[in-house]
């Protein structure tokens, strides 16, 4: 025998009035979410020499990915000063670093760490290359090359040279081993010639006032200023250390995580080449 179930046109209207609000909330609780998102600063430490380049892309990723009220708030310093606060606890959300040193540290402290529950790691990422260059107000470098380059450094026994901290700032640590391969680093040093710097900002600023004669600095940096020929030298990315810079994810806001996609991506590699930059795969 069939039983025939008959639901009265008013209880429809019931259920589907029901149905619609539960619809209505989950809609109202996926923007909520959304919001909780975006009202969130994303916290950014960044390395010095991206200054420049840094603030364009943030603003390109805002506009791209639709976030205009979310905040991102950057610190630059030198990325063995960021890498210090990180592990005394600064509350950033990403880590980009001029190096890939920094960041596998931070990745190995951070896997030390994690609890056998929590299986969310993140791993440091390759975002851009940097280029080393001298850079110099108070003498030409027109027509410089390798030959010419170490002739000069050598001959003006009374010129400065400013290179940022080695054990700090990666650029100041490839522009010791380039002077180291070309061996006249000890004796620049021994003459009192170079001047080292905190980070490869302080380098800059130190040649770009004239303060000392001759600085180097991070291609990008001169391109910023838009720097004449004449006042600066590219080094070929062959001669000194790959200036490979790593960043880390540090927290697990969805924000840090489609921001270090972005950076990876053509548009924002697209602006570190037009800053200056080696781009990446």
């Amino acid at each position: 025998m069939i039983k025939i179930i008959t639901i009265s046109s008013a209880c429809l209207a019931l259920t589907l009035s029901a149905c619609s609000k539960e619809q209505t909330a989950a809609f109202v609780q996926s923007d909520a979410d959304n919001a909780t998102e975006q009202s969130q600063t994303l916290r950014i430490a960044a390395a010095a020499n991206l200054s420049d380049v840094l603030p364009e892309i943030i603003a390109a990723y805002k506009r791209d990915k639709n976030l205009t009220a979310q905040e991102i708030d950057v610190t630059y310093a030198s990325s063995g000063k960021l890498y210090a606060q990180i592990t005394s606890g600064a509350p950033y959300d990403i880590f980009l670093s001029a190096n890939q040193a920094f960041p596998a540290k931070l990745a190995k402290i951070k896997l030390n760490k994690i609890k056998p529950s929590d299986k969310t790691t993140h791993q440091p990422f390759t975002y851009t290359q940097g280029q080393l260059a001298l850079y110099s107000v108070n003498k030409s470098l027109k027509g410089l090359n390798p030959t010419t380059l170490n002739a000069l450094l050598m001959t003006e026994s009374d010129s400065k040279i400013t290179i940022a901290n080695p054990e700090l700032a990666p650029y100041g640590k490839s522009a010791q081993a380039y002077l180291q391969t070309q061996n006249i680093f000890d004796t620049l040093t021994e003459q009192s010639r170079i001047i080292q710097a905190e980070n490869i900002g302080q380098a800059f600023q130190y040649a770009h006032t004239g303060n000392v004669d001759y600085g180097f600095v991070a291609q990008s940096q001169l391109t910023a200023i838009k720097a004449t020929p004449e006042q600066f030298y590219t080094l070929a990315p062959k001669s000194y250390p790959a200036i490979l810079q790593d960043g880390l994810v540090l927290s697990d806001t969805i924000t840090a995580t489609d921001f270090s996609d972005y950076l990876r991506s053509p548009t924002a590699q697209q602006y570190f080449s037009d800053a200056g930059y080696l781009t990446v795969d």
